[in-house]
């Protein structure tokens, strides 16, 4: 597919913004009890008597939300060829259901492979954010494009 973004489409500084995304307190039990059966996860007075303050989604359920939105606003829209990992993931708000996220990303680094003269590594800092206009968690992400060329 000749609409596809490649690996020369991501310059270092562009931006993109997606989402939203609702979370749902059934979401968060569902993934809780799948993933991350910790009691904060899982029973509401847990959650309020814990250092959250009440129910909150996971930080891995958290990065799955965000990978699905990254996924969406980029991944399928670009001649991917996989990732590489995920560099950070840090969690600094939590995410209660109701909270509608968005997701924005800038291009922190693009480099040719030197091994695989056909592709490129686009490294991602992402940010969601949470109803309230904070920053609910950060990471730092690189896939890799294939060359247009």
């Amino acid at each position: 597919m000749n609409d596809l973004y490649h690996f020369e489409d991501f310059t270092i500084g562009r931006r993109f913004a997606f989402g939203a995304y609702t979370v749902t307190k059934d979401e968060i039990f569902e993934f809780a009890r799948a993933f991350d059966p910790q009691p904060h996860h899982l029973d509401e007075d847990a959650a309020n008597a814990s250092m959250l303050k009440g129910l909150s989604a996971s930080g891995w359920h958290v990065c799955a939300m965000t990978m699905r939105m990254f996924a969406e606003g980029i991944i399928l829209k670009t001649a991917n060829r996989g990732g590489v990992g995920c560099d950070e993931a840090r969690w600094i708000k939590p995410v209660r259901p109701g909270d509608v996220l968005r997701l924005e990303v800038v291009v922190r680094a693009a480099k040719e492979s030197a091994r695989h003269p056909g592709v490129g590594f686009v490294t991602f800092d992402c940010n969601v954010f949470n109803t309230h206009e904070q920053v609910a968690m950060v990471s730092m992400t690189p896939i890799i494009l294939k060359r247009g060329a």
